[in-house]
């Protein structure tokens, strides 16, 4: 309000001034003239919703609203202050520049101490292939599932609306349905702006089962069955925990729950909401498998899937010991980092519960493998994904395909101005406020958003090609490398335990042996 009172009184005064006095008073007339000019400019681009909010004023270095943070590096590797990842490339540049242009020629300002201690590289070949024409697609779908589909290699990671604003989720979404790849919807409800877009949906469903919900905050079979038949809807998934908190439940407060996300998630206007720590629909790795399966089959026969930050290894493997027992495998899992963040998570939680998402990724991989499952089941990995070279690294850590949130935001507008819990982000995207989500234009950011997927994925396309590989299952641990110290160098073959296909029902390793035997389908 105060800059638009700026751009008001500014042109009435230059007017005034320019029409009442002499000739020297233009000295002042011109700069008011010409601030007006600006700020009308301000309010009617399309491109920095910052401006759109804040004109005049949003030109200032140090802006009063504190929205003016230089987005960070989102990092696939171990050095994240520095953006020093696997191969990484610039990720923050690529987050801003990468949707405006990208051609054979690009390159990375960065520079980075490639002998320091955590760095990692990807291995060239000395006989590069092509690349593909067209971007690499995985098949998701088991056994049992009829409907299978081709995810991307890069796609929206879960974040909710109510969380995010409708504006937001509309940009994300189209730019989803403009790049051909899918948008998950986090567990805050299947909204009118998710499917507005025309993406493919992965509809995720958490503890508090929103959009599917009983009064009394059970799961509703009905309402999900309805609503996964929707042609939008191409995946289901079942949300264990979160990287950001992991085991933690959450609370949306009376006040934040207006008539819109009332409708959303099925509760009633204006009630504090609750999110338990865990679900009510199962208790033991058997009964959540078994659940899946019914999932599955009121989805008519999508893809069904699990979320979880890797906690307990004897967990995950009570879990794979549930599937052999049952037949029932999900059709994909979906490993979120400890390292992912969302504004409502305690700061007691960050970086301090869970596992981290290269070790969590190399457990959940481990654990199919050993357990015969993996070739059933695919893997997505969320957490830190930003570039081409983050999602070859990921994908040589054991993951299928990766998911990407804070990148995607960045790609909408999002200015990491830290403010998400406050309902006042100044740019539209974490914000409820109608003034601050009006400043978010959906055609600019959703073309930015598709712009940027497709960089980073023709990126990833071009690193494999240089690896000499012409397809993801080509690339095995032993072509990620991390330096171990000034005169040291491994491989992630070397660095990390690898288990054959099978080998924990027959002859389990020594450091799994334990965890294996110890695993019940009847216990968490």
């Amino acid at each position: 309000m105060l800059s638009l009172l700026l751009v008001a009184l500014g042109a009435a005064g230059a007017l005034f001034l320019a029409g009442t006095v002499t000739a020297w008073w233009w000295c002042a007339a011109g700069p008011l003239l010409a601030l007006s000019a600006l700020g009308v400019r301000d309010l009617l681009q399309r491109r920095d919703s910052l401006l759109r909010a804040y004109p005049l004023v949003g030109h200032l270095p140090f802006v009063p609203v504190g929205v003016r943070h230089e987005p960070r590096a989102h990092t696939a590797g171990p050095a994240d202050g520095d953006g020093d990842g696997p191969g990484d490339g610039g990720p923050g540049a690529l987050v801003r520049t990468g949707p405006r242009r990208v051609g054979p020629g690009e390159r990375s300002a960065a520079e980075r101490d490639v002998y320091r201690e955590g760095h990692e590289y990807l291995e060239p070949s000395m006989r590069p292939a092509e690349v593909p024409r067209e971007p690499p697609v995985v098949r998701v779908g088991g056994p049992d599932c009829t409907q299978p589909y081709d995810m991307a290699l890069l796609n929206v990671s879960a974040m909710s609306f109510g969380a995010l604003s409708a504006n937001a989720i509309l940009a994300l979404n189209r730019g989803a349905a403009l790049g051909g790849f899918a948008h998950d919807t986090g567990e805050g409800g299947l909204t009118e702006y998710h499917l507005r877009g025309g993406g493919d949906l992965v509809w995720e469903i958490g503890t508090g089962y929103f959009g599917c919900r009983t009064p009394e905050g059970d799961f509703e079979a009905r309402e999900f069955a309805d609503k996964a038949a929707l042609p939008e809807v191409k995946c289901v998934s079942l949300k264990l925990s979160q990287g950001a908190a992991p085991g933690g439940g959450g609370v949306l407060p009376g006040v934040k729950v207006s008539a819109e996300i009332a409708r959303a998630r099925g509760v009633p206007e204006g009630a504090t909401v609750v999110s338990p720590a865990s679900h009510r629909v199962f208790s033991t790795p058997r009964e959540l498998v078994l659940f899946l399966a019914r999932m599955r089959e009121l989805a008519g026969g999508k893809p069904t899937g699990i979320k979880l930050c890797v906690g307990s290894r004897r967990q995950f493997l009570a879990v794979c010991k549930a599937m052999l027992a049952e037949g029932v495998t999900p059709d994909f899992v979906v490993v979120d980092g400890a390292e992912g963040g969302t504004g409502q998570a305690p700061a007691e939680f960050a970086g301090r519960l869970g596992t981290p998402l290269t070790e969590g990724l190399i457990t959940v991989h481990n654990a199919l493998a050993g357990s015969g499952l993996r070739e059933h089941i695919r893997i997505g990995a969320s957490g830190r994904v930003a570039t081409g070279s983050d999602i070859v690294g990921r994908l040589v850590q054991g993951a299928d395909y990766t998911n990407a949130a804070r990148a995607m935001m960045v790609a909408a507008g999002c200015l990491r101005a830290h403010r998400c819990h406050t309902g006042t982000c100044p740019v539209g995207v974490a914000t409820q406020d109608p003034r601050r989500v009006r400043a978010l234009d959906v055609a600019d950011k959703s073309a930015r958003v598709y712009r940027y997927q497709r960089a980073a994925v023709l990126g990833a396309s071009r690193i494999m090609a240089a690896m000499g590989v012409r397809s993801a299952a080509e690339l095995t641990p032993h072509r990620l490398l991390r330096r171990t110290g000034p005169a040291g160098v491994a491989t992630y073959a070397e660095l990390y335990e690898w288990l054959a296909p099978g080998v924990l029902l027959a002859a389990p390793p020594p450091h799994w042996a334990a965890d294996w035997e110890a695993a019940d389908p009847d216990t968490f």
